[in-house]
């Protein structure tokens, strides 16, 4: 039954979003109430799958324009603790000034 999902969920990025789910690349997908969340990749000899499923609240998947839903690793970690991209408010450390 496991092995279903998983190969569901691999269809899905081949369907979908028009990946390849053997590229190594880690595949998100949360669902449509936000209090679950897969994680899907490829592991050198099979599909490897991290479930959670929160008891209260929701995952708050990044804000996103249009087709791009890639999310970079700060992004991901953020999204894992809770943390909502819309409350946090980045300082500036460093700028190069440009002639």
């Amino acid at each position: 039954m496991a092995g279903q999902r998983v190969d569901a969920l691999a269809e899905m990025v081949r369907a979908v979003i028009r990946q390849d789910p053997l590229s190594g690349h880690l595949f998100v997908f949360r669902s449509r109430v936000g209090d679950r969340l897969k994680l899907l990749y490829w592991d050198r000899d099979g599909f490897a799958l991290w479930y959670k499923r929160l008891e209260k609240g929701r995952f708050h998947a990044p804000t996103r324009v249009g087709e791009d839903f890639r999310i970079d690793p700060r992004e991901l970690a953020m999204m894992l603790e809770g943390l909502e991209e819309a409350s946090i408010r980045r300082r500036i450390r460093f700028e190069v000034s440009r002639p």
